[in-house]
């Protein structure tokens, strides 16, 4: 692939300072201000993220993968800004994604569940990703 016609998602970094951005807090706000704009996809893997993060059975490790992800979702500053209508959040979609996909083995049925029935029950019509977004 050319450097012209790089994949985006192949340039995103999770940094230390990704990390450092994430608290609940800001967690709760982004999703909450921004839960249409990121779409039922984005925020059912931003909540499967989140109930992750604060499962004390997952290993530090993967949580540093997942705070990190969750960080590079509230700070408003990445490589595409989330004012851009429509593709706003295509970045930390992508980082999240990512996130899940290298913490998979980490990933319970109650993570999946439980973001599940957050998601439903503020969009009860949202589609679920098919069960192969892991792969």
């Amino acid at each position: 692939m050319s450097q012209d016609s790089q994949d985006p998602q192949d340039s995103i970094t999770i940094t230390p300072k990704h990390s450092e951005a994430y608290s609940d807090e800001g967690f709760w706000s982004k999703v909450k201000g921004y839960a249409k704009k990121i779409g039922s996809t984005g925020l059912y893997y931003a909540l499967v993220l989140y109930y992750m993060s604060v499962d004390e059975n997952v290993p530090f490790s993967q949580k540093a993968i997942v705070v990190g992800a969750l960080g590079y979702l509230i700070l408003p500053i990445d490589v595409i800004p989330d004012a851009l209508l429509g593709i706003g959040f295509s970045d930390d979609i992508g980082v999240m994604l990512t996130a899940l996909r290298a913490v998979k083995d980490s990933i319970t049925l109650d993570h999946l569940k439980l973001a599940e029935e957050k998601l439903k029950g503020w969009f009860p019509d949202a589609e679920l990703p098919s069960a192969d977004f892991l792969s």
